[in-house]
């Protein structure tokens, strides 16, 4: 466990500004902030990611959004996607709480970090090519930090998934050629981790039903076990 490294990785991705549009679109989204939350003080910067140092299972998403995480400082915190996210890990045994309003209230992640390939919010929840590419050396950084007790990875959605096998190739992890290809519910062995795919919980998936909570749910559990991690509806 390096707890100290991966603080250090936190403030530096918090200080990043290489992509000069999500800079642009980040600080506008917290000047001109959402009615709802016009008393708030956005927090306007790259999100870094969330959960203890010596975490066994990694989540992996897309991105924070405007309202979201560019508002409260972390990751899939203050937004829907957010709530579905961890209300199934409650429910699994892997968070103290079902809800995720704000940096201080409190959650707790049990063996559970939560990242993205991209730590800036992108205009339309779309970052580029290139805005991916660049944000990438951030997550095999973390990836290497947490490699010691790393035993299972969720990714969410296939931008995220074509992120993701990249970045554990560049942090030193065999990644077959041809790649695996992203399904929901695909899990394969890579190098010492077990590799799980889920639909994305973005608004669009969840409200349709692609993506329900029993399917969540199963996922995070199967994942939580792969990682030797207690698992189970409380």
């Amino acid at each position: 466990m390096d707890a100290s490294g991966l603080t250090l990785l936190d403030r530096r991705i918090a200080d990043c500004r290489a992509c000069p549009r999500l800079v642009s679109w980040r600080e506008e989204a917290a000047r001109v902030k959402r009615a709802a939350y016009a008393d708030w003080t956005y927090w306007g910067r790259p999100v870094p990611g969330f959960g203890p140092a010596d975490a066994r299972l990694l989540i992996v998403g897309l991105a924070p959004a405007a309202h979201g995480g560019n508002r409260t400082g972390r990751m899939f915190t203050g937004d829907r996607s957010g709530d579905v996210l961890y209300k199934a890990l409650h429910d699994v045994g892997l968070a103290s709480r079902p809800t995720a309003e704000h940096a201080h209230d409190g959650l707790e992640l049990y063996g559970v970090r939560v990242t993205s390939p991209v730590h800036c919010a992108p205009p339309a929840n779309k970052p580029t090519p290139e805005e991916r590419d660049t944000c990438r050396p951030w997550l095999v950084q973390e990836l290497r930090l947490l490699r010691p007790t790393l035993r299972a990875v969720v990714v969410l959605g296939a931008f995220g998934w074509q992120a993701a096998l990249p970045a554990f190739a560049a942090a030193g992890w065999s990644v077959p050629r041809p790649r695996p290809a992203f399904t929901h519910g695909a899990r394969y062995p890579l190098d010492g981790l077990e590799l799980f795919g889920c639909f994305h919980v973005s608004q669009r998936n969840t409200f349709t039903g692609r993506l329900t909570p029993t399917m969540l749910r199963e996922v995070l559990s199967t994942a939580g076990r792969a990682a030797g991690l207690p698992t189970g509806t409380p």
